[in-house]
């Protein structure tokens, strides 16, 4: 829809607009959306039958609303996804700090225009896009900057007492009337200046500097937050707590096609790399990863896990395989189970450790995750050897592991073409007779990924052994590695 023409009073009170506040602006048009079986919040995945709900019921009750979970949740992308609900031009009285409505003033300044000017007061109008404010909790953060406070420099210019209204300086969130406006990290929120959004929240106005007067904002508000227990650095003070409408606890999404969804929407890839094929193993190992890392007793539970792991993991992924190429000159093609290894900074970041992790090293948790991920997720794809162990039964690993007894190494290096990759997994015997037992319907390059990937499953579960090369991995004969480690190491004690 175009800008609205209507440019004075007179002309917008002729065309029948009513003034409607903000929190019945968004229960409207959610109602009309809901009407129309539309979709209201794009690229938010797994929260369909439990966040989106809850937020729906929040809108519909003209609640101010309160995200309440660990680090990558997409709190702050649902409230910034909330501008879809507005109309999409809105008629202020031009000129106005406040964004006044023409027909509901709140500002001195439009109050006085309006009754200077009456029907030949202009009027502008704004878009929806630029009514949203957003202000991070941080320690320097004063009530002057969300409230205002008195300008000297305005008075001294104007020539005004400071008991003219005309002194004010507006805050952020008086200059955000009629928006919707978040404050994230609401806890780091020093206690006194929670306290200073008691009445904007309960009463909807604000008090400047003592000065006798009432201005009735009208504003959506939605706050961000880690559980309290997490965020060291402050909590959310209770009586702020009790008026925010509708707490809605965020969580991190409870399948991993859900959290495949998300990475494939987030993932930023140029024309390039989008030409790279991902094996769907290699995707379900991305997510293995952040699953593993959730559960983990390196990292800490109270920071949480962001889905911006499995984002980073995943395209550090698909660098690695383009890495791969262009130092071989070859043309794109697809990604293996080794370049799931250059992942490795990208996870670095993203998990918080404790104590006995940080110990062990951050580079050496993530290379265990990765282990834990293909550990756990070849049992999914493949008999358990621990099972076929305790049953006594003939294993269909028996072939794999007799070729590696027979004193045969298999080397599998980061730079070698398709072509050599390929001869390199087709020469150990019954390989891809596994492969094929259990997956009969892959081929091609799936085909290839998954028989490495049995093989990185194997050394796993102790039935191969397993050493990192400087560029790639060799697989050999578990007991034969063990037997060569012992003699080394008798022989260096003599």
């Amino acid at each position: 829809m175009a800008q609205p023409t209507i440019s004075t009073f007179g002309e917008l009170k002729k065309s029948g607009y009513r003034f409607l506040s903000i929190k019945d602006e968004l229960r409207a048009n959610l109602i009309s959306k809901l009407g129309k079986k539309e979709d209201i919040f794009e690229g938010i995945f797994g929260y369909e039958e439990t966040v989106i709900p809850e937020l729906e019921r929040a809108i519909l009750s003209r609640h101010n609303i309160l995200f309440l979970g660990l680090r990558g949740q997409a709190k702050t992308k649902m409230a910034r996804q909330l501008v879809n609900l507005l109309d999409e031009y809105i008629p202020v009285v031009a000129g106005s700090p406040l964004n006044d409505d023409p027909m509901q003033p709140v500002s001195n300044f439009a109050k006085q225009l309006l009754a200077s000017k009456g029907d030949a007061t202009s009027i502008a109008w704004i878009h929806r896009s630029d009514r949203f404010a957003e202000k991070l909790a941080t320690p320097d953060v004063s009530v002057a900057d969300l409230i205002g406070d008195l300008d000297p420099i305005k008075a001294a210019n104007l020539k005004l007492s400071f008991a003219d209204e005309n002194v004010i300086h507006y805050g952020l969130i008086p200059r955000s009337n009629r928006f919707i406006f978040v404050i994230n990290e609401l806890p780091d929120l020093q206690a006194r200046l929670q306290v200073a959004l008691f009445n904007i929240l309960q009463e909807g106005d604000v008090q400047i500097r003592g000065f006798n007067l009432r201005i009735p904002l009208d504003l959506q508000f939605v706050f961000t937050a880690n559980p309290e227990d997490y965020t060291n650095r402050g909590s959310i003070v209770t009586p702020l707590k009790d008026r925010i409408g509708s707490q809605i606890l965020t969580h991190y999404p409870t399948s991993v096609e859900h959290s495949k969804k998300i990475t494939n929407d987030q993932a930023k890839l140029n024309a390039e790399q989008q030409k790279i094929e991902v094996p769907e193993l290699l995707k379900n190992l991305v997510e293995q990863i952040a699953i593993e890392a959730r559960s983990s007793e390196f990292v800490d539970s109270k920071s949480g896990v962001s889905a911006r792991l499995t984002i980073s993991a995943y395209e550090s992924l698909i660098s690695a395989a383009e890495l791969r190429f262009l130092k071989g000159h070859q043309p794109y093609t697809f990604a293996r189970i080794s370049d799931l290894y250059g992942a490795v900074p990208a996870i670095n970041g993203k998990i918080e450790l404790v104590y006995e992790g940080e110990q062990e090293g951050p580079a050496v948790i993530a290379q265990n995750l990765i282990s834990l991920s293909i550990r756990n997720l070849f049992i999914q794809l493949f008999p358990d050897p621990a099972k076929l162990k305790r049953k006594k039964e003939s294993s269909d690993y028996s072939d794999v592991i007799n070729w590696f007894s027979q004193n045969n190494t298999l080397d599998l290096l980061d730079h070698v073409i398709d072509k050599s990759y390929s001869a390199a997994l087709t020469v150990v015997d019954g390989l891809e007779e596994l492969v094929l037992k259990y997956h009969p319907k892959v081929k091609g390059n799936e085909k290839l990924v998954l028989m490495e990937f049995a093989l990185h499953g194997l050394a796993e579960h102790s039935l191969l052994s397993k050493n990192k090369l400087i560029q790639g991995v060799s697989f050999k004969d578990l007991f034969g590695s063990l037997m060569n480690q012992n003699f080394n190491f008798e022989q260096g004690g003599l």
